[in-house]
């Protein structure tokens, strides 16, 4: 009998998608990460509408991964070692609703792994703070511009990248090595 491969989506806000985005993409297991917008009112929204925070959207990334190499649960574990998820809307100077901290299910078992993942680090007192990260059903997901997509990979002279990301990727070089691309 032959395995079939099928393939996953999990949908976080974690602040800059620029910043996810890079991230996920190192990911073994990982085949496509998009970043876009999420969570809010605004049909077809772009860079410029949410940038605001008025149209309730985050800025987020979908990840298209296959759960036989990577599973949700360590793409959790890597979306909270990645970013604060105790800052209410906010990463670093990146302020307002669409920096949010949420992951956005789109199924069942992915609420219930997030949920329980949450649970055991308040238990543990993972962070010495409360975590705010929001657990929401996925709602539609709008694709960003073409320019924001892969811009970490595009840009990394660029100071917001070499100052803001280039740290986050080494550090997941460092302690993620067993769970990326070669």
């Amino acid at each position: 009998m032959e395995l079939q491969n099928e393939l996953e989506v999990a949908t976080f806000a974690g602040g800059c998608f620029w910043c996810t985005e890079a991230v996920f993409l190192e990911l073994n297991g990982v085949n496509k990460v998009v970043s876009g917008y999420i969570g809010g009112k605004t049909i077809n929204p772009t860079y410029k509408d949410i940038c605001n925070g008025d149209t309730g959207h985050a800025e987020a990334i979908q990840i298209t991964f296959d759960p036989n190499i990577i599973s949700f649960g360590e793409l959790l574990e890597i979306f909270f070692a990645t970013h604060d998820p105790t800052t209410l809307n906010r990463q670093g100077n990146d302020i307002g609703t669409q920096y949010r901290s949420e992951i956005f299910y789109n199924n069942e078992a992915q609420n219930q792994l997030a949920e329980e993942y949450i649970a055991l680090m308040i238990k543990e007192n993972t962070f010495g703070k409360p975590i705010v990260t929001k657990i929401s059903a996925a709602s539609k997901f709008y694709e960003a511009e073409d320019y924001h997509q892969n811009y970490y990979n595009q840009n990394k002279v660029q100071g917001y990248c070499s100052y803001i990301i280039t740290p986050k990727i080494e550090k997941l070089q460092k302690v993620y090595k067993d769970k990326l691309k070669k």
